[in-house]
């Protein structure tokens, strides 16, 4: 990567964007599962002529513009032009209900949505007036705009480009775009993330891995997702490598296709994906990978164990946030390690914190920062804490302090740096005066239920108890085991009496609440905790 003059602000991904597909020329840039494949060059077309289009269209004080595409060539064009056009995308789930994505809509106070007729009828989701058919909008380009963007793109002095699309005058503090939380623990809110946010994960992920135009990035992960947006939408883009996107992260088999076809050399991915590749992909699809990532959520051994021993490469964990852009710490791939450079990964640990950014542990009340080794609430500080929470100071001041963000995980740092989350805040209940681990509880019963490769059969919550304070429960997938007898084996296991659910605290369900980014629902179970066992119990 060459060497930039630190007095200067880095370039905005708009302009890093303009280099990158110019420097790409005729070699592949982003292709997809439609059967869509464009060149450098053809991706600048584009997304230069669709640009045109959204002037056109759109008002010119009409700041922030919605998105619902799922991963594909086109949804990307479309992110890049209204980057491009010095605009707001704001990229909406399309997994979740149709009141959550009415609030997210109004808060963002959304006047077009850019989606189509046939995918809103498949997620089961509709937009009302906002819709702008994505459809209707390739069939306005006009001869003019098509033979413009095509002279833009191919002819122009890159300066001159540069200047007419005014991406010299894109500051850092820019608001880029919009993201709002899975709502996994409560109502979602909208992350407001700037070029410079985003930017800095960018850079951080090319100083680990050493991107290059021999790199392919499979494209998996939603836009609605940050960690997907950073990863697999802007990084490939605006640096060296390809891209090529699917619709479906849990469609392995076409996923492991074209891995195969494209050659494909790195896959950021949940662990609850990288399951369901290992049981349903072919070997020889995952032949070229190189990289392998797992984030979102916690990365067990077995994942990585039975993954590694299919494919022969071991997936790494890495961890971030939707406020921090996403990406805090990540361990290094041995493939990518330098030779010479200190150690850059330790299993069990979500690695070291990224280029630019501090991490330090407090006491859980957020004002006492604990020695080294000791388990606390983690705090990260650096060029990817968010700008805030859209419109909602009063919750960004809860969580950001002085530059450092609380993320509600508990963790501890070692004396090299690396750090490992031993649980989230929020998934802890205190049960007659004793902090209880769910995740710790979560393990051991899946462990009992036979859970093989990480697989979750079974989640630990909790609800209020007027006695202990909190109770667990635990809600599982079909199984034939009685809950007394996985009771009685927890207690042979050593678990603290206090750990242990009791027998009718177990609650058989079809299937366990996950989002579309593949993370456990975590707002979802507590309201089914609600409604099987009461807000309040006096067991």
């Amino acid at each position: 990567m060459p060497t930039r003059d630190s007095t200067r602000p880095p370039p905005s991904l708009q302009k890093q964007f303009l280099r990158a597909c110019r420097t790409a020329g005729k070699r592949l840039k982003v292709a997809d599962s439609l059967g869509t494949r464009l060149t450098g060059h053809e991706l600048l077309v584009r997304v230069l002529a669709v640009r045109a289009l959204l002037e056109r269209t759109l008002a010119p004080d009409e700041r922030m513009v919605g998105v619902m595409l799922p991963p594909t060539a086109g949804a990307a064009v479309v992110n890049a032009a209204i980057a491009l056009s010095g605009r707001v995308s704001v990229n909406l789930n399309y997994t979740c209900t149709q009141p959550i994505l009415d609030v997210c809509i109004e808060r963002a106070g959304l006047r077009h949505v850019i989606s189509s007729p046939p995918f809103l009828a498949r997620v089961k989701l509709t937009l009302d007036g906002r819709l702008l058919d994505a459809g209707d909008l390739r069939k306005r380009l006009t001869t003019t705009d098509k033979v413009r963007a095509w002279a833009l793109a191919r002819l122009a002095p890159l300066p001159l480009l540069e200047r007419w699309l005014n991406v010299d005058q894109i500051r850092g503090e820019d608001v880029l775009t919009v993201i709002f939380t899975s709502g996994s623990t409560g109502d979602p809110k909208g992350v407001v993330l700037s070029q410079e946010n985003v930017a800095s994960n960018v850079r951080a992920i090319d100083s680990m891995l050493h991107l290059s135009a021999a790199d392919v990035a499979l494209g998996v992960l939603p836009f609605f997702h940050s960690y997907g947006y950073t990863t697999t939408f802007w990084t490939p883009l605006v640096l060296e490598p390809a891209v090529v996107y699917h619709t479906d992260p849990r469609d392995a088999q076409t996923v492991g296709r074209l891995a195969r076809e494209h050659h494909a050399t790195l896959l950021m991915a949940t662990p609850t994906f990288l399951r369901i590749y290992t049981r349903r992909t072919p070997a020889e699809d995952f032949s070229t990978l190189e990289a392998v990532f797992g984030a979102a959520e916690k990365l067990p051994v077995e994942v990585s164990d039975a993954f590694e021993k299919k494919f022969g490469v071991r997936p790494c964990e890495a961890y971030g946030c939707t406020e921090l852009a996403p990406l805090v710490a990540a361990n290094v791939p041995p493939s990518r390690h330098v030779p010479g450079r200190p150690i850059d990964c330790r299993e069990g640990t979500v690695g070291r914190p990224i280029m630019g950014c501090r991490a330090r542990i407090t006491d859980r009340d957020g004002e006492r920062e604990l020695p080294i080794g000791e388990e606390g609430l983690l705090w990260v500080a650096g060029p990817n804490v968010m700008q805030g929470y859209l419109d909602r100071p009063d919750l960004t001041a809860k969580v950001v302090h002085d530059g450092w963000y609380c993320t509600g995980d508990i963790a501890r740092l070692d004396p090299e740096g690396f750090i490992t989350i031993t649980g989230r805040q929020s998934r802890f209940s205190k049960i007659g005066g004793e902090m209880v681990p769910h995740l710790s509880v979560e393990e051991a019963v899946n462990a009992e239920l036979g859970a093989a490769d990480g697989e979750l059969l079974a989640v630990v919550t909790a609800v209020p108890d007027r006695a202990k304070g909190e109770r667990l429960v635990v809600f599982h997938v079909p199984t034939e085991r009685d809950p007394r007898d996985v009771v009685r084996r927890l207690a042979e296991r050593g678990l603290p009496n206090l750990w242990i659910p009791s027998a009718d605290s177990f609650a058989r369900i079809d299937e366990l609440p996950m989002l579309g980014s593949g993370k456990l629902d975590l707002r979802a179970l507590t309201v089914l905790a609600a409604e099987r066992f009461g807000a309040a119990s006096s067991s």
